[in-house]
């Protein structure tokens, strides 16, 4: 396992529990030792220390290849790169999951870097470029936490409940192809990964320091990527500062200001209309590549996709308070940990809209007291990722030979099944909220009137 931060101190207690496996060969990589008690008191094997470009080959190798076997690498880290790792792991044979593609360190603060190149578009390029050309072998699974991962899975659910409610005729898709027609013939112009995080702690923000619930470096290294979003077919109106990529799957747009500075309007169950962020994520381009209908250059069919996540308070005002500051990070991090949480929960699913029946959330509404009952060393938001990795995990070993994949690919009700007994109440709710509901401005809106769920309208261009 590399990296024991919040995500792998709450996958561990997961994988002891639903695998087994040879004790003494699980080895936890770790730079820092803040969490080492913690494995002290499991018994693992820990090397404290960081992979780099220079010594990752060195260090993986023999652990991963003593005693025979196959082994598995289990990636929870920030700022080691997914891609060598993928294919270190390949070259000897050995199994790989991780929950999103990340970088080498430095990367998405390049200043002098073509913002284009710092999009999760271009990280997910380079993933595609390694399976073009080297098809099959051991599986590495690219993006298998909540989101990238659960929310592929869920998509397909959702598509498949809202397609029943529609009364259409159809047989569960078997391919790509099959999934993409079936939205096409639903109706669905676009997709929310629509998240809430209400869940708080007592204490106070404190200036100067960044509250989170996950990963701060993670939260921070994504939210000052540009906005990005795979952009649909029924769009008849782009940004000003929105950019088409010229190579790849050509399934998305960003544009030229960060992500987590990026309002959007959205809904979830729980708060109803809200403010979300258009942070760059993974399966904004994957789901909405996945679901295209004819040439990618010229499709007959794309839905529109993106993240819309309103996070914790405490991070929202993180968030303020960093983009104030000139978007410097600030130079201490604190983790919401579980039994500091009083209340609240993370409820994150996909809200499919557009279709006869307006819009569809389904997901996930997990409580931080059924976190508690549940799974240790974590919260609310953590478990929804961590039973994500277990998910991937029990897919590829069924799955040994798959080459390099995503969580679209995965048998989703397969990995639904691993995942749900973690993920509390798994509702689907329809609602009659439109971008367009309940607008009250005081100051004229260049809005579409005609079709609600244009961009147009989701997007947040001015304030209140």
């Amino acid at each position: 396992m590399i990296g024991f931060g919040s995500i792998g101190r709450g996958a561990l207690p997961l994988i002891e529990r639903h695998f087994t496996f040879d004790r003494e060969r699980l080895i936890i990589i770790d730079p820092s030792d803040q969490n080492k008690a913690l494995i002290d008191e499991s018994g693992f094997q820990y090397l404290q220390m960081g992979l780099t470009q220079a010594n990752y080959r060195e260090i993986l190798t023999p652990l991963l290849t003593r005693g025979g076997g196959r082994g598995f690498c289990v990636n929870l880290s920030v700022d080691v790169a997914s891609l060598d790792i993928i294919r270190l792991c390949r070259d000897i044979g050995c199994l790989y999951v991780d929950t999103a593609t990340e970088p080498w360190p430095g990367f998405f603060f390049d200043a002098d870097m073509d913002p284009a190149a710092r999009t999760n578009y271009a990280l997910r390029e380079m993933v595609r470029k390694e399976r073009r050309e080297n098809p099959g072998a051991v599986t590495a699974v690219s993006g298998s936490g909540a989101n990238p991962g659960m929310v592929s899975w869920l998509a397909k659910q959702a598509l498949v409940n809202v397609a029943t409610d529609l009364g259409l005729k159809f047989e569960i898709p078997q391919t790509r192809e099959e999934w993409a027609r079936l939205m096409q013939k639903a109706g669905v112009k676009g997709m929310h990964i629509a998240e809430r995080d209400t869940q708080k702690t007592s204490h106070i923000k404190r200036r100067e320091c960044f509250f989170n619930t996950w990963s701060v470096e993670g939260i921070i290294a994504e939210g000052v990527q540009p906005a990005e979003l795979g952009w649909g077919t029924h769009e008849k109106w782009m940004p000003d500062n929105a950019h088409r990529h010229k190579n790849g799957c050509l399934a998305g747009i960003y544009l030229m200001q960060p992500g987590a500075n990026t309002r959007v309007h959205s809904w979830c169950p729980t708060p109803g209309p809200q403010y979300g962020f258009l942070v760059s994520h993974n399966e904004s381009i994957s789901i909405a590549d996945y679901f295209t209908v004819g040439d990618p250059a010229a499709p007959e069919y794309r839905p529109t996709v993106h993240y819309a996540y309103h996070p914790c308070n405490h991070a929202v005002l993180s968030l303020n308070e960093m983009f104030g500051g000139g978007s410097v990070p600030q130079k201490n991090h604190h983790l919401l940990e579980a039994d500091e949480i009083v209340e609240g929960r993370d409820e994150l699913g996909v809200l499919l809209y557009g279709h006869d029946k307006n819009a569809y959330w389904y997901g996930s509404q997990l409580s931080i007291e059924e976190t508690r009952a549940l799974a240790p060393n974590q919260n609310a938001t953590g478990l929804q990722v961590t039973s994500g990795v277990l998910a991937g995990m029990a897919w590829a070993l069924e799955n040994p030979n798959a080459g390099v994949c995503e969580a679209d690919e995965m048998d989703f009700r397969k990995c639904l099944e691993v995942q749900t007994p973690y993920l509390g109440t798994m509702a689907g709710v329809y609602t009659e909220w439109t971008p367009l509901s309940n607008r009250q401005s005081f100051f004229p809106e260049d809005l579409d009137t005609e079709d609600p769920w244009q961009f147009r309208n989701i997007l947040v261009r001015r304030g209140l």
